[in-house]
């Protein structure tokens, strides 16, 4: 209950329901905050307790200084939790560790249950094995049961333990895009209150339903576990970016040529740690489609949310995907009667604001490794000769005959090529270079969810078909929609035949090609790019095109939309300038250019409009937990606590509270520190707990096969999350990964300082001698670390490896946050410093005094940093708020909330 200091309990009657609300009108101030603070203020309102949030914590919103650096910490609730299987294993693997755990502490293991809808969308374990017939889907998924059987029977079992717990089973959808069309309420209704929709996510692009209005942001997945067991998200209160749009976008752009352009813009502005919130008269004209996929990308710009206030195109979308009337009225009620409701002449105050005009976006794609880099359509040719030049090897090492050995690779025009022959299980051959774009993928929320760009890359496809035009072949071509209602209108439009056609044949229901699933090349075309050390490309209309995560034999990858997907399957070279050169003849041998293929934008929209319907909405998500037969047979263990296999290599027990007393230890200062990686600028979390394959020769490879698994069986490392094992190995065993202190050396490697002349060894095999050593670790990276998808894997590993501290030039808000949450303490260089500056080589040994102030109470705004070498700085301490420095003085989140739920 409310300790209701402002007398804001209210009632808001809605046709035949009342239901109770906190009018944020009785706060002074709340009228001329942005929308997302108005959100926060409702929730401080209604979680009013007088201890953790309190009457100042609300006057101090109703007074927020826009021109202020966040300082006032604030406790958020949020109204649900979501997740996706890669994300959500661990945390449930945590949930029943912490039940047996309380059980040891003489708790109630029962205490050990979600208090707030928490939601799971299996999305992420879908690999496009199978491609190009009409089978792939069904074998795909045979394959998906297969390798991820005792991952399943898991979550079966957490379906049936945990109260407030829901599966989506595999083969539904992308959780984004399941969570706009089905899970989100916008307005949420709990107990006889009316309150926004608010969440947080186990997935960085949790920011997806911003477009629907509803406030929510990608969490690590500890964080996550928290939010469920009833802790409040400890936060300051947010600086606010406005960002007003203006006109509408032209003929010929798509959402995605909008979303990388504002992605750039953003990048280039510094948002991370902030809130985005869209305003203006282009909002208006903006449909929710494309402020969904804005939405979606917040984490590639950097901020905790990126949001659209609610309209009448939040409540069509609403009543489309088969919300019931009652829910749109009552949204519609709700947001006018708290001031929620869009004016598009409005300009609420915000703390920096930027401007787009819709009609100066173009079409572009990104690449060839960030999401932020935009490229200009027309210009990406030429931009490729120039990017391929940091991925070819300087000396010619495949020795072949077919091109000249020289010191550097052949060039034509100064471009380098390697022309290589293939020849095709058919007998056929054709002939691949530098460039060739060997994955064509549509793929991922960020566009599936969208059907103006999904139904333009089914008329491109069309279109292609029409003129005789297919997949170059080489070119491996997937279809892995958000959702079944993309394959629904496509069938009623007629498009599905010609998407098969061109290659394009449905491969699965999840985000296959984006988060590293893109499954084997054709293995000629792999033995090509391998023995030839071909720089080959992907081209992917997801969101993530970071390198070694989309394919290991691909080195490049551009994000593009899905029409632009399609043009580049039939291009078949990023060499190819697509704006202006043919990408193949028609059947009487006529060029064929994009113009002559791209629909007319009152094509799409009459394709939109005539084959979408409230009908799918409803058929699809008629009983969208229930699962099909394959999932309904699986076998699960009963009891609330987990039967753990000894034998599994997916579901083990962690060893996060093994040894754990009710009192924590005092914080201690940390010394004789060697480094495990001395890293760059733009680390993500890719580089450092890859999602993707598992090579046979790694680490986590030898100890697959040390266990019985055969290596077709290895599966990807996110599947694996549920083993501690697999995770500590994979750790920083990513294939594009540099530790500047094995220089030379690409992938999971470092030097053992444990050992005579520091030999070049794997980091995991490092770490352990350095741990029954004694030894603590350290490491020093530089901007944007931690960058990337929110995975807790990224902060757990680091801190089973035995890393105490990180210092970085600067940190991304969700892997900074991860690591305290680890017990893991992260330090920043002093303003305008770096490793490189300071003389630091990672061969130093080091001490960090002053950590020990956390005992007290405080915590230190800096700590002193010395190294044997006579290096000395003070380190800027990024525990950011009170409720951080709690955790980290309990030895991580888990071990913070496990203690307070026995004491309750």
């Amino acid at each position: 209950m409310s300790a209701n200091s402002f007398d804001a309990r209210s009632t808001l009657q809605v046709g035949d329901e009342s239901y109770e609300i906190f009018r944020l009108d009785k706060v002074e101030g709340a009228a001329r905050l942005p929308y997302s603070l108005k959100v926060l203020l409702e929730n401080l309102l209604r979680t009013e307790d007088g201890a953790n949030i309190t009457a100042d914590h609300i006057r101090a919103l109703g007074n927020w200084d826009s021109q202020a650096q966040p300082s006032q910490e604030i406790q958020f609730t949020p109204a649900r939790v979501i997740m996706q299987d890669f994300t959500g294993v661990p945390c449930v693997v945590d949930l029943a560790t912490m039940r047996e755990a309380v059980k040891e502490l003489g708790g109630d293991p029962a205490k050990i249950n979600p208090l707030a809808p928490a939601e799971l969308v299996i999305d992420h374990s879908v690999i496009a094995d199978k491609f190009g017939t009409n089978d792939a889907f069904k074998e795909n998924v045979e394959l998906e049961y297969g390798r991820n059987k005792e991952r399943y029977q898991f979550l079966r079992w957490g379906q049936t333990a945990f109260d407030e717990f829901k599966v989506v089973p595999p083969g539904t959808g992308i959780v984004h895009q399941v969570n706009i069309e089905h899970l989100a309420r916008t307005v949420m209704v709990r107990g006889g209150q009316a309150y926004p929709d608010t969440l947080v996510g186990t997935d960085s692009h949790t920011t997806m339903v911003n477009g629907l209005g509803v406030l929510g942001w990608g969490v690590g997945g500890i964080e996550a576990e928290a939010a469920m067991l009833g802790q409040p998200v400890s936060m300051l209160i947010p600086r606010v970016v406005g960002f007003k749009l203006t006109g509408e976008l032209k003929p010929g752009t798509t959402a995605t040529d909008l979303v990388l352009t504002i992605t750039e813009m953003l990048r280039k502005h510094g948002v991370v740690g902030k809130f985005v919130e869209f305003y203006g008269e282009g909002v208006a004209a903006t449909s929710l489609a494309n402020r969904a996929t804005i939405g979606n990308m917040s984490p590639e710009f950097g901020s905790t949310a990126a949001i659209f206030p609610i309209d009448g195109e939040t409540l069509n979308y609403l009543r489309l995907t088969g919300r019931s009337d009652q829910q749109v009225a009552l949204v519609e009620a709700y947001a006018k009667e708290q001031g929620l409701w869009l004016d598009p002449a409005a300009e609420p105050d915000f703390s920096e604001k930027l401007e787009l005009d819709l009609a100066t976006v173009v079409p572009s794609i990104a690449g060839p490794k960030r999401p932020q880099d935009r490229i200009v359509l027309a210009e990406a040719a030429t931009r490729f000769e120039r990017d391929v030049l940091n991925y070819v090897s300087t000396a010619d090492e495949a020795g072949e005959e077919s091109f000249p050995a020289s010191d550097a690779p052949a060039s034509v025009n100064g471009v380098p090529a390697r022309p290589t022959t293939v020849t095709a299980p058919d007998g056929s051959t054709y002939e691949i270079d530098h460039g060739a774009v060997t994955v064509a993928a549509i793929t991922s929320c960020t566009n599936t969810s969208n059907p103006y760009v999904m139904v333009a890359a089914a008329l491109v496809a069309k279109k292609a078909v029409e003129k005789g035009l297919t997949r170059k072949p080489w070119v491996k071509t997937t279809l892995a929609p958000g959702s079944k209602v993309v394959t629904d209108y496509f069938d009623k439009a007629g498009l599905t035949p010609y998407l098969d056609k061109v290659g394009f044949n449905l491969v699965g229901y999840g985000c296959t090609t984006c988060i590293g699933n893109s499954g084997p090349l054709p293995e000629e075309v792999s033995k090509a790019v391998n023995e030839h050390d071909l720089a080959v490309t992907s081209v992917l209309s997801g969101n993530r095109n970071f390198e070694g995560r989309i394919n290991p034999d691909v080195k490049m990858n551009y994000l593009a939309s899905p029409p632009l997907v399609v043009a580049y399957a039939l291009a078949g070279s990023m060499k190819v300038d697509i704006t202006r050169e043919a990408l193949g003849t028609d059947t009487e041998g006529n060029p064929v250019y994009l113009k002559d293929i791209w629909p007319s934008e009152a094509e799409v929209n009459d394709v939109v409009a005539n084959a979408i319907g409230e009908d799918m909405f409803n058929k699809s998500y008629s009983d969208v937990f229930a699962g099909d037969a394959q999932w309904q047979a699986l076998p699960i263990p009963t009891g609330n606590t987990f039967e753990w296999d000894a034998e599994s290599t997916y579901v083990r027990k962690p060893p996060y509270f093994e040894g754990m007393q009710m009192e924590p230890a005092p914080v201690e200062d940390i010394a004789g520190a060697r480094v495990l990686a001395k890293l760059g600028d733009s680390v993500t979390t890719d580089h450092i707990s890859p999602a993707g394959a598992i090579k046979a020769d790694t680490p986590a490879g030898t100890y697959l096969t040390e266990h019985g698994v055969q290596r077709r069986d290895f599966n990807s490392y996110g599947s694996r999350r549920g083993n501690h094992e697999v995770m500590i190995r994979g750790t920083f065993a990513n294939i594009r990964l540099r530790n500047q202190i094995a220089p030379g050396t690409e992938g999971g490697f470092t030097r053992d300082f444990t050992k005579d002349g520091a030999p070049v060894s794997f980091i995991y095999d490092a770490s352990q001698n350095y741990q029954a050593a004694g030894i603590p670790l350290v490491v020093l990276a530089g901007k944007e670390y931690g960058s990337g998808s929110s995975r807790d894997w990224a902060a757990k590993g680091t801190a089973l490896l035995g890393v105490k501290a990180v210092i970085a030039e600067s940190y991304e808000r969700i892997h900074r946050s991860n690591l305290i949450g680890m017990g893991v303490l992260p330090l920043q260089f002093p303003e305008g410093a770096s490793a490189e500056s300071l003389g630091l080589t990672g061969e130093e040994t080091f001490s960090f005094t002053g950590v020990t102030e956390l005992n007290n109470g405080s915590t230190p705004r800096t700590v002193k940093v010395t190294t044997d070498t006579g290096v000395e700085f003070d380190a800027v301490v990024r525990i950011d708020t009170p409720g951080e420095a709690d955790y980290y003085r309990n030895g991580g989140i888990m071990q913070y909330v496990l203690r307070s739920l026995i004491r309750k």
